[in-house]
Order: structure tokens, then C-alpha cells, then sequence
């Protein structure tokens, strides 16, 4: 982050205030959608600039030449995708100037098409005046509830159908704010490609669950062998005990999305995970961080086992491929039942963890990051977010970097000159290790994998070295990588595997796929554990003791 020292820290983040001023998108939308639309915008805003201007040839040019290149000639708010406005039912059409075609503007119509209780509408975009007749514009459009694109090579009026409102809200939010839109003016091809890359993963379609697949294969050398049918196991509960760990993927949809692009950052090959807990009477239960309520929150939840295990498999339209993982019998005693559930209970109905969820993620100031992602885009996509969706920016990120400088009440570009003022920089603030004890203002933060973790620290499975472990620094593979759990296959449920020819060392209990966890239950905890490891695909290789 060299390029933002001194002054020209202070004058992006003016520029940055400046260009952006106008951004603005409606109350609240899916967190779902907020981190499969903020990880996608991480792949898109590094593409090319405007065709035959010289600086367009540099990403053909190795990774080692082009980037620092790219990063001298270009600032962190120079490479965001710029607001248009909003076109709304008013009279007045937004008009603006674009990267190929100078003259434009768009307007939005109500209709009911579909036939159905809210309708749906058409967005026209008339685009005129291009400045070359080899370029293009490529537009993201975007309501609280979606997000759709569409590029345009030809002077002449387009149309965007939404078939369709997802409901009440999207149709009173479309009618009073209308669609908001975003010039990619990095625009041509290495956006299109990417989009193309990119979006199909989130949609809740047999192609979208492919792609999810290619993407993994492709870019993680993942495998996706089809398992014997039938592929939901005949489960007896009575062999599942506290602490048994549920490691589960999703492959469609918008969870499934976001999981494929959170799995090719960590080197996780699972993207959720949920934990098993008996009560006192013997009643088998399951905790889960990211538990959907009736208001569509994302929270920490206690459930009957038989709740969640009919949800999961009749319910998740997500695909969901799941593991049951036994802690191994030295473990299982050590395992206290009473303070697991002590804090089990201290937590449900809790938040789940956006607050450190990037955090754990990203350990080093430049390990962390496949291309073409750095901290450079990283300071990027959190302004835009920051401008788009401001309360879900405060829980994402700036309570945790704030907690980091030690600070209070700072918003992103104040963070940023603070930095710079300290002699650091964003990458390095990124970098900082979380800490269990951080208290943020909805309480403490745990994702997912952190709420088990830390229920294993207050059952013992830590000690003695338990207040040198920080669990919020953990991903899902850091977890199903400690040698926690079952290593003699004789011991594993009878039902374990059952139907399948490939004797896998846990138990799948879910889905099409045989599940894959490489470097499952082979590494003992060690002080400090996960603070400083390096996760770069393919490979993902992991010092000692990182």
C-alpha cells in the first residue's frame, strides 16, 4: 500500500468522498446477498481500463510486471465502479456520461407481466454518442434485494426485465427509490469475463451449482466424485455425542456462491459448519452461528437435532454436502459438557460474527490473496460498501479496524489516514490478529466455525495453552485440521459410510459429492495457532507453526 503514504493517502480519500458522495441504496438488504455481492465486486474492480490506451496492455504482461504498474497509475478509488444514480417512476430520467457511449440516460416503468401480486418492471437505458465503435459499457444494477448486469455495444434504447419483485418490500423500495446503477469504467472484456465467471455461482439453478463445482475444480483442484445412492445416511443419534462437529458445503444458490469464493481465499473445503450438544436428559441437540430466524437474521441458534437434520435435508434448496466429524475419545472425556452448554446458552439468539468473519481469513500482508485480489482491492470494495450499505460497512469492518488502531467511532476513510498518520499501512492493519475477548457492539462476534472453537476452549479441549489460542483467527479448514477427532475408523458409527465403497476417516451423512477435507485431524494446537499463515491457492501451503 505504498501508493497511499503521505499526502496521497488524504487526497484518495477526498476523491474518494467526492466521487462518491452520491452513493446511496436503501435500508437493509440480505447479509447473504451483502457478502456474495462484496466478494464479487472483489473479482470485477480489478479489470482493464478503456480500450487503446496504453495502460490497457499491462495486464496481458506477467502478474510481477503489470501489477505494480497498475497499482503506480491507479488509486484505490480510481479503480471503483462509479454510481450513476437511480433510475426511478419520477418524471425525470438520470442522464450521465459514460466510459464508451457519452450520452445516456435510463428510466424505470412499473408493470405485472408475471401475473402476480407485486409485478415486476422494465428498465430502459438509452445509450448514444459511443466514443469508439470497439467499445462497450458494462452497468450493474442493483435494489437491496438483487443484483443483474448487462453490457451494451450499440447506440440504441436497451431494456432490463425484472419478471418479478421478491415480495412486498423490494416492490415499496423499487416504487419509492427505484433502481440503483454502477458503470464498471474498468469496463471491456476483463470485466465481462469476469461477471461471466462470477455471477452464476449465486443463482439457485442446476448451472449455478456447476459452476460452483468448475470454479472449485478449476481454481482449488477440488474433486466432486458422485457417491453411491442413496445419499442421505440412515442415521441412529444415539452414537452422535457432544462435541461431534458438522462440516458442511453448499454448492448453489447464494450461500452456495459466497461459500465457493470464501473456500478458494481460506483453502477450506467445507463453508459451514454447525456443533452437537447432548443435554442433560440425553436429547441430542445442534448450535449453529448463522442460523436463519423468522425475520431472515442471521444468528446463533440452538436446535433439536430432528429439526435441524429434516431442515437440511428437505428444506436447504442450498445443495448442502455434510460431515459428521467425531472428536476422538481422549477428547470426548475432556470435554465438559456443563460449560459447553453454559456458553452455548450465553450465546444463542446472538448475531452471527460479520464483525471478524474477513479477519480470520486474512492473516499476512500479501499471503492471503489470490490474484487478482490484494489489499489494495480489498480498501476498495470496503469504500463502496461503505457509501452503498453504511450500517452493514460499521459491522462488517470498521468496529474490527477500529478495534485494531484502538480507536472509536472512525469511519473507513478516517481509518485510512489514521493509518497513514501511524506509519503503517492498510495492508498491515488487515493483518492484525483478532482477539476472543473483543467485545463489539452487539456483543461478542463469532462466525460459524469461531462460536465452535470457542465452546471447544471453554470445554477444555485448548488447555493448558488455551489463552494463547485466539479462535476468531481460525477458518473452517484451521478447525477440521486439529487433531481432535476420530482416528481409528473401528470406532466410527456403524452406520459411518455405509453405503459408500470409498471409506472415507469421518462420516458423510449428506449429499451427492464425497466430501474432501485435506489434512483432516493431523495437526496438534500450538500457541498462537493461525495468526500468521499464508493461504494461496492451489496449493495452499502452511508453515510451521504459522
Amino acid at each position: 500500500m505504498d501508493d497511499w503514504k503521505n499526502s496521497r493517502v488524504t487526497n484518495s480519500t477526498r476523491k474518494g468522498r467526492h466521487r462518491l458522495k452520491a452513493l446511496t441504496m436503501a435500508a437493509s438488504s440480505s447479509p447473504r446477498f451483502f457478502f456474495a455481492v462484496t466478494l464479487l465486486l472483489l473479482l470485477t474492480v480489478s479489470s482493464v481500463k478503456l480500450p487503446f490506451h496504453p495502460r490497457d496492455l499491462l495486464p496481458l504482461l506477467p502478474r510481477q510486471v503489470s501489477w505494480p504498474l497498475l497499482n503506480s497509475l491507479n488509486s484505490a478509488v480510481d479503480l471503483l465502479p462509479s454510481y450513476i444514480g437511480a433510475a426511478s417512476l419520477k418524471n425525470d430520467a438520470v442522464e450521465w456520461k459514460g466510459a464508451c457511449f457519452y450520452e445516456n440516460k435510463a428510466w424505470l416503468e412499473l408493470n405485472n407481466k408475471s401475473g402476480s401480486e407485486f409485478g415486476g418492471g422494465t428498465l430502459h437505458i438509452k445509450v448514444d454518442k459511443a466514443h469508439s465503435w470497439t467499445c462497450m459499457d458494462i452497468y450493474v444494477f442493483v435494489t437491496p434485494y438483487r443484483v443483474t448486469w448487462d453490457w451494451y455495444f450499440v447506440s440504441r434504447e436497451h431494456t432490463m426485465e425484472f419478471k418479478e419483485w421478491e415480495g412486498k418490500a423490494e416492490y415499496e423500495y423499487v416504487r419509492r427509490k427505484g433502481v440503483s446503477i454502477f458503470l464498471m469504467e474498468a469496463g471491456m472484456l476483463g470485466t465481462l469475463r469476469a461477471l461471466w465467471d462470477v455471477f452464476p455461482l449465486f443463482t439457485n439453478t442446476g448451472w449455478g451449482e456447476n459452476s460452483n463445482i468448475a470454479f472449485l475444480e478449476k481454481h482449488m483442484g477440488a474433486n466432486f466424485y458422485a457417491r453411491p445412492e442413496p445419499w442421505v445416511t440412515n442415521i441412529t443419534t444415539d452414537e452422535i455425542h457432544s462435541g461431534d462437529l458438522l462440516a458442511i458445503s453448499k454448492i448453489r444458490g447464494r450461500w452456495g456462491g459466497f461459500e465457493t469464493l470464501e473456500k478458494w481465499v481460506s483453502g477450506a473445503y467445507a463453508g459451514h459448519t454447525a456443533v452437537c450438544l447432548r443435554d442433560s436428559e440425553g436429547k441430542l441437540w445442534v448450535g449453529e452461528s448463522g442460523n436463519e430466524n423468522e425475520k431472515g437474521e442471521d444468528v446463533i441458534a440452538i436446535l433439536p437435532w430432528e429439526e435441524w437434520w429434516e431442515f437440511e435435508q428437505t428444506k436447504d434448496d442450498s445443495n448442502p454436502q455434510i460431515a459428521l466429524l467425531p472428536l476422538h475419545p481422549d477428547y470426548r472425556a475432556r470435554f465438559n459438557n456443563t460449560a459447553a452448554w453454559e456458553y452455548a446458552r450465553s450465546m444463542d439468539g446472538k448475531p452471527y460474527g460479520y464483525h471478524n468473519l474477513i479477519f480470520s481469513w486474512i492473516d499476512t500482508i500479501s499471503g492471503n490473496y489470490p490474484p487478482p485480489l490484494d489489499a489494495h482491492l480489498v480498501a476498495s470494495v470496503m469504500t463502496v460498501w461503505s457509501k452503498i450499505q453504511p450500517d452493514y460497512a460499521a459491522n462488517m469492518w470498521n468496529e474490527a479496524l477500529n478495534k485494531r488502531l484502538g480507536t472509536e467511532g472512525l469511519d473507513l476513510p478516517d481509518v485510512l489516514v489514521e493509518v497513514e498518520k501511524r506509519g503503517s499501512s492498510f495492508d498491515e492493519l488487515l493483518a492484525v490478529p483478532e482477539q476472543d475477548d473483543w467485545i463489539y457492539s452487539d456483543g461478542k462476534s463469532t462466525s460459524c466455525i469461531a462460536f465452535i472453537l470457542e465452546m471447544y476452549k471453554e470445554a477444555g479441549l485448548f488447555d493448558p495453552i488455551s489463552s494463547s489460542i485466539q479462535v476468531t483467527e481460525f477458518t473452517i479448514k484451521d478447525a477440521y485440521i486439529l487433531k481432535f477427532f476420530e482416528n481409528n475408523a473401528s470406532r466410527l458409527p456403524k452406520w459411518c459410510n455405509d453405503n459408500d465403497d470409498v471409506k472415507l476417516p469421518y462420516c458423510q451423512i449428506l449429499g451427492k459429492y464425497r466430501m474432501e477435507l485435506p489434512g483432516y485431524n493431523t495437526m496438534e494446537p500450538y500457541p498462537h495457532m493461525n495468526e500468521h499463515c499464508p493461504s494461496l491457492p492451489p496449493k495452499y501451503h502452511r508453515p510451521s507453526n504459522c
